[in-house]
């Protein structure tokens, strides 16, 4: 045996035991700068300013400041492949949206990362419902109505979306998928130029976020169909759900928007992440701020969100294979 053996034995043992131990103490420490949060979208949209409401709270939390960076482009995937690539230390953190699964499934092949195994999810913040709505003038007086319009003429029937692989768009080709139905889809460049042209009567309906429909409902702008939402919403009492209309399930298939680090980041920092911003999303103040912007509060924590992502890959999988639903429109 050779004498140099156990010395270099000890040695690695002794640098194993110091790594180890620095790795702890970082992990103690954390955050000791400020934390990046990547938003794949414009200043102002809904993404952007949850993940500033969030923000503006958990920086009390963490005595840390919380920099929103905002990386358009690619329907959100340069900002996710920037923190799929980035340090796992809990200083770069993706706010993600549906594109994470969507963009990767549409896409596959062309997006630099794996929604699964380049990232480590913290919590599912908020999920975002959606109201089906048609103009104020529309013939169209129940989801039934615009249905059986489907049915009766294929692409008769128009739809409205902010772009391909939307959340509207989908929402819309599993309303087709569900009742067997051909319907035009016409993209728009954003949600509020498709409600345009809803409210202006040249696109039949679409489905919108909550934000901000009920002042239109109550200028008598559009009309509102149904909702998917598990349960008819407290604001508008008087909208049935999807599942009233006859289509149960529309409410698993929300926009969520969640918090995800890089692949590997230690779960000591995922938990420390996790707890802050679930505690941020559950105060009165915060979540009546993040209802104004027509979401729901989730604050799930990171195994649950992990198995949400996994069954939500899934859910939008088997919808756009079965829609045919392609990466440009």
């Amino acid at each position: 045996m050779n004498q140099l053996t156990p010395i270099k034995t000890a040695f690695a043992l002794c640098m194993l035991l110091t790594s180890l131990t620095l790795s702890a103490q970082a992990q103690t420490e954390f955050p000791n700068k400020p934390i990046k949060w990547v938003v794949g979208y414009s200043t102002g949209g809904p993404t952007d300013v949850i993940a500033r409401i969030v923000a503006q709270d958990v920086t009390q939390t963490l005595g840390q400041a919380i920099v929103i960076e905002n990386r358009l482009g690619a329907n959100g995937n340069i900002a996710t492949e920037s923190v799929a690539q980035a340090p796992a230390d809990g200083y770069t953190l993706l706010v993600n949206t549906l594109a994470l699964n969507v963009n990767a499934i549409l896409a596959q092949g062309r997006v630099k990362y794996d929604p699964v195994k380049d990232f480590s999810p913290i919590t599912l913040a908020v999920a975002l419902p959606q109201y089906l709505i048609v103009g104020y003038n529309s013939r169209y007086k129940s989801l039934a109505d615009l249905v059986q319009k489907a049915k009766t003429q294929p692409e008769a029937v128009s739809y409205g979306s902010s772009g391909n692989g939307g959340s509207a768009h989908l929402a819309a080709a599993l309303l087709e998928s569900r009742t067997q139905t051909k319907m035009l889809h016409v993209p728009f460049k954003g949600n509020a130029p498709a409600m345009t042209e809803v409210m202006a009567g040249r696109v039949d309906f679409m489905f919108y976020p909550m934000i901000g429909v009920v002042e239109h409902e109550a200028q008598k702008q559009i009309r509102i169909l149904a909702v998917t939402t598990p349960k008819r919403y407290s604001d508008t009492p008087h909208v049935p759900t999807m599942a009233e209309s006859g289509f149960p399930g529309f409410e698993e298939y929300v926009g969520p928007v969640g918090f995800v680090a890089p692949a590997g980041t230690p779960q000591a920092i995922l938990d420390k992440l996790s707890n802050a911003i679930r505690a941020s999303l559950t105060k009165p103040s915060v979540e009546q701020k993040l209802r104004q912007l027509g979401s729901v509060v989730v604050a799930s924590t990171p195994s649950e969100y992990k198995q949400w992502l996994r069954e939500d890959h899934a859910r939008w999988s088997q919808l756009i294979k079965s829609a045919d639903i392609k990466d440009q429109p």
